[in-house]
């Protein structure tokens, strides 16, 4: 009985801890789940700073440009004046001291520019027109975008903090109750295999028996075997052993788990069955001593342990098909 409430808590304890199992891998995919969003939204925002940062390689490739141009036009403008100012001089002077116009000096005294040198120069003209065109605007909305994948970063990474810090709590919960546990069943089995060594002698009236757990398994996991020693025998299994020496050896285990864990009543059911009189007598013995702390309800057809009882109820027919309950209390 005792065993089996063991049994029931080490159930319930495995359930617990299963639940927590299920907690942590629930946690557990919740956090791959958010690694691979951050993973993506890393991936996004490091796109975002190659674009912007293309975006503004580019922005200041173009403001330089720009500048080069505006240094450019401007000393257009002023070599254009000095030239038109030049030429006003020239055609001024070619009046004055030639009495011709300034394009008909050109026209006798200069050479036209040839047409391979002009086409030359429209064709690198229409080249950095072209360049300065597919160029094109400046997304203004980069600065935002980056800002707002920094946040959604930000976030994230919270999220995975608090799921990591959620994992740890569990884990370190399952490792507390696994180490309660533990110990509970170390000193609950110390203790039961003690009273079963001393229930065992008393019983046998010698020999030796023991409870060991079985090997290859952790602690809190581990089988128990009974192992048991009647006298004049060697150390053998429990399952080796006969009707007799088996309902002695449960009984020991039954009384060891009684006083480890007292119970106020403890019903026997025909246990002193397979048992001669020398073993009904200590069977009878150790109940009578147990029952100060115990109240034993013992069903029997041994008249010695009738002897022991302190009061008796049984059923009789006095008339053939009528039972009749009769009790009888010993002093």
């Amino acid at each position: 009985m005792q065993i089996r409430h063991a049994g029931d808590q080490q159930e319930q304890t495995g359930v617990t801890i299963e639940s927590l199992d299920a907690v942590r891998d629930d946690f557990v995919q919740q956090q791959e789940a958010l690694d691979l969003a951050i993973v993506e939204n890393t991936g996004t925002l490091e796109e975002f700073r190659r674009e912007l940062h293309e975006a503004e390689a580019k922005w200041d490739e173009r403001r330089a440009l720009l500048d080069t141009w505006k240094d450019r036009h401007t000393a257009l403008e002023i070599q254009k004046t000095q030239v038109e100012s030049d030429l006003k001089h020239l055609a001024e002077t070619c009046i004055h001291e030639l009495n011709e116009t300034i394009e008909a000096v050109c026209l006798k005294y200069f050479e036209t520019l040839p047409p391979t040198e002009l086409e030359a120069r429209e064709h690198e003209y229409r080249e950095l027109r072209e360049k300065m065109d597919s160029m094109g605007a400046v997304n203004m909305m980069a600065v935002d975008e980056y800002q707002e994948a920094e946040e959604r970063f930000a976030f994230l990474s919270t999220q995975r903090q608090d799921l990591l810090d959620s994992i740890r709590d569990t884990n370190q919960a399952i490792d507390e109750i696994d180490s309660v546990c533990r110990r509970q069943f170390k000193e609950a089995f110390e203790a039961i295999n003690a009273g079963f060594k001393e229930a065992f002698v008393s019983l046998f009236g010698g020999g030796h028996g023991e409870l060991r757990l079985l090997e290859g398994a952790e602690e809190a996991e581990a089988g128990v075997e009974i192992v048991a020693q009647p006298p004049g025998k060697k150390l053998q299994n429990v399952l080796l052993l006969s009707g007799g020496e088996k309902a002695l050896t449960a009984l020991a285990l039954l009384i060891a788990l009684f006083r480890f864990k007292p119970s106020p009543f403890c019903v026997l059911d025909e246990v002193d069955a397979p048992l001669d009189e020398a073993n009904v007598d200590r069977f009878a013995q150790m109940v009578r001593e147990m029952s100060a702390t115990t109240q034993f309800i013992v069903i029997t057809h041994s008249k010695r342990t009738m002897e022991t009882a302190s009061q008796l109820y049984g059923v009789t027919m006095e008339e053939p098909g009528i039972s009749k309950i009769v009790s009888v209390r010993l002093n």
